[in-house]
């Protein structure tokens, strides 16, 4: 039997119901990491071209045949490595940001409930996330402020009988 559903403001170890998390954040990151092995398969592209061109010149025979052949199985080469290299990146990208874009949101929805008064606990993140001394910092900034808030509860029960 399954556990029942965490409101969406509790932190859970259970996967996250979002894709992405914050997505800005999420998709600079990776198009960052894509750019990164795009200029890296650019450079290999470059460097294979070199040394391919200067063997073939040093080539008793069949170097202009290697010439002749080189610009079609680099472009399929390249073509194929990019396919590859640029969406695995992305992925990657997207799937390790998550320990580091999961905090913060939850950082922000716990922050929007604090200020509204309906968060007295402290904060809590998954096992694994990233940022674990910053959600202390804020458990501790917080804590006069719901102290405070919790002190207040019993008076106002009393003010409204």
């Amino acid at each position: 039997m399954e556990a029942p559903a965490t409101p969406p403001q509790a932190a859970s170890p259970e996967r996250r119901s979002r894709r992405l998390v914050k997505p800005g954040i999420q998709l600079r990151l990776s198009g960052i990491f894509a750019g990164v092995s795009i200029l890296c398969l650019s450079l290999q592209f470059l460097l294979l071209t070199t040394f391919l061109s200067g063997a073939a010149q040093d080539m008793p025979v069949g170097g202009e045949y290697l010439l002749d052949l080189m610009p079609n199985l680099l472009l399929r080469s390249v073509l194929f490595s990019f396919g590859i290299a640029v969406p695995l990146t992305i992925l990657a990208g997207v799937i390790s940001t998550f320990r580091i874009t999961g905090p913060i949101y939850r950082f922000e929805s716990y922050l929007r409930e604090v200020v509204r008064g309906t968060q007295l606990g402290p904060c809590k993140i998954r096992k694994g996330d990233a940022l674990v001394e910053l959600c202390h910092l804020i458990n501790e900034a917080t804590e006069p402020v719901r102290r405070r808030a919790t002190a207040g509860e019993p008076a106002r029960e009393s003010e409204a009988a």
